[in-house]
């Protein structure tokens, strides 16, 4: 049987802002900090004290200090929390001592004022308190489990009135509260109730991994949005600090390339936590607000949960290990690189086994792994070395979760959102379609050479400086490779030939960012050829691997794209090779590129779809992805041309 404690610290939090069952849901600061110390033998009051906090953040009003008898100058010039904290265990620990191997709890009316006031804004500055912080009895459940008789009591008049106790005098705000706290106590005592079995809050947040036949229950979920992109399940659980999650309960979501999206997924260990958890709406973690909703068992154990058994089998040797996720990574490279970059000074967990390449379903490497770490002392070390080389190659460094090593592995092993390339090349040279890409020998079009791969429209229209007035409409074309990533190619429609000499001219070998950028000029039959596998270069253009020569004549169908001088891009769409008569030959498969949209059936060169329906997006953010479409029209039939 359970022992009873000594002493009970009855603790007060009280704020400017929100009171009752929404306290610290408008994270407004503690002001003021009140507690009594009851002797549980002798059933008497030891000592009562209170204490203000200096609010860092929280402007107090008037109104409030009147109430509390005070200036505006008082909380002001108060101690810190840290400081006012540290007060109190010391006033406590003394009027312990006179008893050796005195035990105390704390007492609270509810759950808020430490789940949803002092541990998350002790949380918020960085202040590590005490254990007996993290342990408690919630005067209302005390009060249910003795009185079974009782209605479920949701304040303190509530139980006085069913005791028949007269907490009228105890008005004032807190201190008022903290002696009706008392009485209530004072009589559990007195009529045998034993304050022995506390509640416990988790001080620390279990990863593990999650089983995608396991039942979860919908009243436990919450999603959160709005997390930074480098946010871990450490930083998400470090914004719920209070409240109790599930072994393995974060789950943060990625996108179509398997990048954070700013979402995750919590699993609590209950509704009651979960109801909390909601509470926190539009609270701030650093200096971004985090918008919470419900959420169901379902999308929790699908970003989860995961399919991959490599990854399961990986993470079954997770045993409470750290995991930092490696991108960049040399496509070359071993588990044995990965070994000597951390370096015997940040051991990897189980050597190579604790490596996890990701790969594409034909066992070609994406770039990506998974490492594992046996403590946080090793892998906050081994997470300076971001940007460090292997090789050639800078490196990026992440914490990492096991819910992103599931949905990682899925996605590129076993449920591609988009095929990995085109079609198997026929016997017949690729072409594309007319409206999409103009034709001619006019040299009106000039061919950008190794962009960074994460460059975007807009920096491609900054490097052009001057020349960027001089794109036709829908005349930026970002080329992409087989596997649907970008190429380090453009190819840009200009007004004229004379302007797009001139781009060619200044803008030949000029750096963007660190990289130096080729530029050429060229016609829309040699921007199609280079499409179809040929080179470009100053020196001319060169077949693709085959049988036709340099000088192959391509069809040129009726019209040309009309083209005002204004610039504008529109999203990434994949498109159908057209083909045309040639010699039996083989070549490579054309690139796929980011295109001008097709004209209107009013216009000139207009081409309607061989089949099914085609619709027209407008407003498209620069950023767009083919996987962001994809997604947007995810269970509308979207399909891609063969």
């Amino acid at each position: 049987m359970a022992t009873a404690y000594n002493y009970l610290v009855v603790l007060w939090c009280a704020t400017p802002g929100q009171r009752g069952p929404y306290l610290g849901s408008d994270e407004q600061e503690i002001v003021l900090l009140v507690w009594m110390v009851i002797d549980v033998e002798t059933n008497k009051v030891v000592s009562f004290q209170q204490s203000y906090v200096k609010a860092d953040h929280t402007e107090v009003p008037q109104e409030f200090c009147s109430e509390l008898g005070i200036k505006e100058e008082t909380i002001q010039n108060a101690e810190p929390l840290e400081s006012v904290l540290q007060q109190i265990d010391n006033h406590v620990r003394n009027e312990l001592n006179s008893t050796e191997g005195a035990t105390f709890s704390i007492c609270i009316d509810g759950q808020l004022h430490l789940r949803q006031c002092l541990l998350p804004q002790s949380a918020n500055k960085n202040l590590e308190l005490p254990e007996h912080y993290y342990r408690f009895f919630d005067l209302r459940k005390e009060f249910k489990k003795f009185y079974t008789l009782a209605p479920t009591p949701t304040s303190l008049k509530e139980m006085a009135e069913f005791l028949k106790l007269d907490i009228t005098p105890y008005t004032q705000y807190a201190t008022g509260d903290v002696r009706a706290m008392a009485l209530i106590i004072q009589r559990l005592i007195s009529d045998g109730h034993k304050f022995t079995l506390p509640e416990h809050i988790q001080t620390k947040f279990e990863t593990g991994t999650c089983d995608k036949h396991e039942a979860v229950d919908n009243d436990h979920i919450i999603k959160a949005r709005g997390l930074p992109w480098q946010s871990s399940d450490k930083d998400v659980a470090k914004f719920f600090k209070g409240l109790d999650i599930a072994k393995g309960g974060v789950a943060l979501c990625l996108n179509p390339q398997g990048r954070r999206n700013g979402e995750a997924l919590v699993r609590f260990t209950c509704t009651e936590h979960r109801d909390l958890a909601l509470q926190r709406h539009k609270h701030h973690l650093g200096h971004r607000y985090i918008e919470v909703y419900k959420a169901t068992g379902e999308e929790f154990i699908k970003i989860a949960a995961g399919s991959s058994s490599e990854a399961s089998n990986f993470l079954a040797r997770d045993n409470g290990h750290i995991i930092v996720r490696m991108r960049g990574l040399p496509f070359t490279a071993t588990a044995k690189d990965v070994l000597a970059f951390f370096g015997e000074e940040y051991p990897v967990s189980g050597g190579e086994e604790g490596v996890l390449f990701v790969r594409y379903p034909d066992g070609r490497s994406t770039g990506d792994a998974f490492v594992l770490f046996s403590t946080e002392d090793h892998a906050a070390a081994a997470l300076k070395k971001h940007k460090e080389n292997l090789g050639s190659r800078y490196i990026e460094l992440f914490r990492s979760t096991t819910a992103e090593v599931q949905q990682v592995l899925s996605r590129y092993q076993q449920h591609p959102l988009i095929p990995n390339g085109p079609p198997a090349p026929q016997s017949s040279v690729p072409m594309l379609p007319q409206q999409m890409i103009t034709t001619g020998s006019v040299r009106d079009c000039i061919r950008m050479r190794g962009l960074p791969f994460a460059a975007t429209v807009e920096d491609i229209m900054k490097f052009l400086g001057e020349f960027a007035h001089s794109i036709r409409p829908h005349g930026v074309h970002m080329v992409l490779n087989q596997q649907s990533r970008p190429s380090g190619d453009a190819f840009i429609q200009m007004t004229s030939a004379e302007k797009a000499l001139q781009a060619a001219q200044l803008c030949h070998r000029k750096h963007m960012g660190e990289r130096y950028i080729e530029v050429f000029q060229c016609s829309g039959d040699e921007m199609n050829f280079v499409l179809m596998g040929g080179t470009l270069n100053r020196g001319g253009i060169s077949p693709p691997a085959g049988t036709i020569p340099a000088q192959a004549q391509f069809p040129v169908y009726p019209g040309a794209i009309p083209s005002p001088p204004a610039a504008s891009v529109m999203g990434p769409i994949q498109l159908a090779p057209r083909p045309t008569p040639a010699p039996a030959a083989y070549y490579h498969p054309p690139l796929y590129y980011f295109p001008s949209p097709p004209v209107s059936p009013t216009s000139q060169a207009y081409y309607p779809p061989p089949n099914g329906a085609v619709v027209r997006m407008r407003g498209l953010p620069f950023t767009t992805s083919v996987n962001d479409i994809v997604s947007f029209f995810q269970g509308y039939g979207v399909r891609f041309a063969t």
